[in-house]
């Protein structure tokens, strides 16, 4: 069973970093493509980036390029998303997910794909001076 558990939520101020961790377990999390997606209150899912198979691809939202970093670490079962410049504004559920099947391509994924993943509990991430 896919399990997820991000960490490293907390309140920024406009302007400031923050880095995610997502811890996965349950499965070879060196066989999974994963990916981080948010969702603002009121709003729906949105995908923000993703890292294949082996950490060679990774892809991002247009919304978040540049700003944001995904990265792992298979050997410690963990992906990460650096947050940097964040803005006052996009306060969100930050979540880790996956899909729930080993050697999926990595992908830009639409609201109802995203919602279709597995996902952890979420780590909340508030933008605020």
């Amino acid at each position: 069973e896919v399990q997820l558990l991000e960490s490293g939520g907390g309140l920024v101020q406009p302007g400031g970093s923050l880095r995610l961790s997502c811890l996965g377990s349950g499965f070879t999390f060196s066989s999974y493509t994963m990916n981080w997606v948010r969702q603002a209150p009121g709003k729906g899912l949105e995908w923000l980036a993703g890292i294949s198979v082996g950490g060679s691809t990774v892809m991002y939202a247009d919304s978040v390029k540049g700003p944001f970093t995904i990265s792992s670490d298979n050997a410690k079962n963990t992906q990460y998303l650096q947050l940097d410049a964040l803005q006052t504004g996009v306060t969100a559920m930050y979540y880790c997910a996956t899909e729930a099947a080993p050697y999926q391509a990595e992908k830009m994924y639409n609201e109802y794909e995203t919602r279709r993943l597995e996902r952890g509990q979420g780590t909340q991430v508030p933008v605020s001076s």
